[in-house]
């Protein structure tokens, strides 16, 4: 029998925080928080990061897992998430999974393989093979290995050009197959879980004007203080961890490149562009539930009730 799982996704500013803690305390569910920036420490502002007063006593992991300088890979992030779930159908309780990107979604849902990440020195080799010669040294090579990839890969995408002959290198099978493969599990549906997934909506304006209060009110909170604090320790912006939006805007106004002014104008384009692109993501691959939040009047009861709907899934 499959593990029953929910997700409830949403951009920011959407209310899926008090939406997900109001429908764990109906159902007896623990909260699993799958956003990758969630996981390290010290950053609680800018990640919009849960506090204890709104867990209002419901249990939530995958927050602080991590030190800014560590990195995090979906790999790792899949791991834990799926022994997190298993702990709490252990307890007799429904995991809910609250946040998270659309490539995280599908590793989690679809059961994503990867090859463990073992090849860095190969992985150095084939950057600087593309800092002495070109990237299109790199896309000759990937069209002997994986031609299929080759024709799908622009020959500058250094990043995806090294990802794809690493693969090669580790496997000996081409990535296109493997994508192939996994494309397959999301068309035809083939999860391990029984799982009811829900995306937040809203009007598009009412969504943006969200997102700009929300970033302002973040700013009343401290987030330029917490930002400076990481940069001051030394945090620097090609971690994984400051490559956050909330966190990689402010290293130009830092470096004096940019006014605080700027900066902020840049945070809110941002997110308000990360918040289209999920939406996109939502609509045109994952094909959730959509929750018509502004139309439930932002309520967290409201909404809750109307996930309810969807599940065979009963109070408390």
């Amino acid at each position: 029998m499959k593990k029953k799982i929910i997700l409830i996704a949403g951009p920011t500013a959407s209310g899926k925080t008090k939406a997900s803690v109001t429908l764990a305390k109906q159902i007896n569910a623990e909260i699993i928080c799958t956003d990758s920036m969630q996981v390290y420490k010290h950053m609680n502002i800018g990640t919009a990061k849960v506090t204890q007063d709104e867990m209002e006593g419901v249990a939530h992991y995958m927050i602080d897992e991590l030190e800014p300088s560590q990195s995090n890979n979906v790999a790792w992030f899949k791991d834990k998430v799926t022994t997190y779930i298993n702990q709490i159908h252990a307890k007799g309780k429904i995991p809910i999974l609250v946040g998270g990107t659309g490539f995280y979604i599908n590793a989690i849902l679809f059961d994503t393989t990867f090859e463990d990440d073992d090849t860095n020195e190969y992985r150095s080799e084939l950057f600087n093979l593309a800092k002495v010669h070109g990237s299109l040294a790199l896309y000759h090579r990937l069209e002997e290995l994986d031609p299929d990839s080759a024709k799908v890969i622009h020959p500058n995408n250094t990043k995806r050009l090294v990802r794809a002959i690493e693969y090669y290198y580790q496997t000996g099978t081409p990535i296109s197959k493997h994508n192939f493969e996994q494309k397959s599990k999301r068309l035809q549906n083939i999860s391990p879980y029984d799982y009811h997934f829900f995306a937040l909506n809203m009007d598009r304006a009412t969504l943006y004007n969200r997102i700009n209060q929300r970033v302002d009110m973040m700013l009343q909170e401290g987030l330029l203080e917490e930002v400076k604090n990481l940069y001051e320790q030394g945090f620097t912006e090609d971690m994984v961890s400051m490559k956050a939006i909330g966190y990689k805007e402010f290293f130009p106004y830092f470096n004096s490149e940019l006014s605080l002014d700027e900066t902020i104008e840049k945070l809110k384009q941002n997110t308000r562009r990360y918040a289209k692109r999920q939406l996109t993501w939502f609509k045109n691959q994952a094909d959730p539930i959509f929750i018509e939040v502004d139309k439930l009047e932002f309520d967290a009861d409201k909404i809750a009730n109307a996930m309810l709907l969807h599940t065979n899934l009963t109070y408390n």
